[in-house]
């Protein structure tokens, strides 16, 4: 069993990656650490956890952990995965792992040097829906793919919480921008070639909560909508000449639908559904990384993609300003 420290307390964690890790079957959780030893404890306590840390440095020098789940703010995702690689521990760290391309460098040097697996946590690329579309545009089951279209918007004015504070890293293309593209490159394993891009920031805030993006990809384009302050609503599209596949909730499916997509074909004379029930996909992330960190030969998100996809990031909010298209 791959043994997790999980670095804070943060709700994502207590909520969703923790239950995953503890009921997946080759990881556990040992240890939880806070700033504040109350709240390890109580965390602790809560999952049945045997150790509590009343600081991240003293959980990372222990012994009872092999691996290091990191749900901090944004802001501080390099430090401490850089922190946890120097100590010789695996890490699977929140997305998104940094706010610009350039800050993933060192990582991977860390990375290297510690010969320590480090895998930005991108659930969605081991959902069983993902892998359908993908092995559905490889059977050629659309014909030529030509377009994707996206959406995800939630709506969300909390002064308190991190996603609209700039300082930690908040902002609707880092919280959520994140998966039209990750998801597209992940199906389709091209790389986008040049992006044109609209971006609004909230005037209290400062951060972006609106993005409108249109993305070359060579062969295809990619188009998709994202909002902090829009009535919630997930899709994806991938629409090619013999037909067209729609994921009906391809983020977030306990909150947003069903798990599932429709195949349909060139004259709309056919449809298939396939579904996905429970399908889990933190549990799933959590066994294949814990595969991947014992050598086992798992597909996980490399840090290299990781670059990738924050380069798209990137370039968005560069393309924001200015008109006409902005290289990738």
């Amino acid at each position: 069993m791959l043994r997790f420290g999980i670095l804070s307390t943060a709700k994502i964690g207590r909520e969703l990656v923790v239950p995953a890790i503890q009921d997946a079957e080759n990881c556990v959780v040992t240890a939880i650490a806070s700033r504040d030893l109350s709240k390890a404890r109580d965390m602790a306590d809560r999952f049945s956890v045997p150790h509590a840390f009343g600081s991240y440095e003293d959980m990372l020098a222990s012994d009872v952990i092999d691996a290091v789940y990191i749900p901090l703010p944004t802001s501080q995702h390099i430090e401490w995965t850089i922190k946890a690689a120097n100590a010789g521990k695996h890490v699977l760290c929140e997305k998104p792992m940094a706010l610009k391309a350039s800050e993933i460098d060192p990582v991977i040097e860390a990375r290297d040097r510690n010969k320590v697996l480090i895998s930005e946590a991108f659930m969605v690329t081991y959902s069983p829906v993902w892998h359908k579309v993908r092995s559905l545009l490889k059977e050629g089951a659309i014909g030529r793919l030509r377009h994707v279209q996206g959406a995800f918007t939630y709506y969300n004015r909390d002064a308190g919480n991190m996603r609209n504070k700039p300082e930690l890293g908040g902002g609707g293309l880092p919280d959520i921008g994140v998966y039209p593209t990750i998801s597209t490159r992940f199906v389709t394993g091209k790389e986008p070639i040049r992006v044109q891009a609209n971006t609004d920031r909230d005037p209290e805030f400062g951060t972006d909560i609106y993005s409108s993006v249109r993305a070359d990809f060579g062969d295809f384009e990619l188009s998709f909508y994202i909002s902090t302050q829009l009535a919630a609503r997930q899709v994806m599209v991938f629409h090619g000449d013999k037909g067209f596949i729609e994921v009906k909730s391809p983020f977030n499916a306990d909150r947003y639908g069903a798990e599932e997509l429709e195949l349909t074909n060139q004259n709309h004379s056919q449809s298939q559904f396939f579904r996905f029930q429970d399908a889990r996909q933190y549990k799933l992330e959590a066994e294949a990384f814990s595969r991947a960190a014992k050598g086992e030969g798992e597909e996980v998100v490399t840090l290299e993609s990781s670059v990738n996809n924050q380069k798209l990031i990137d370039a968005i909010y560069r393309a924001s300003d200015k008109d006409g298209w902005e290289p990738v």
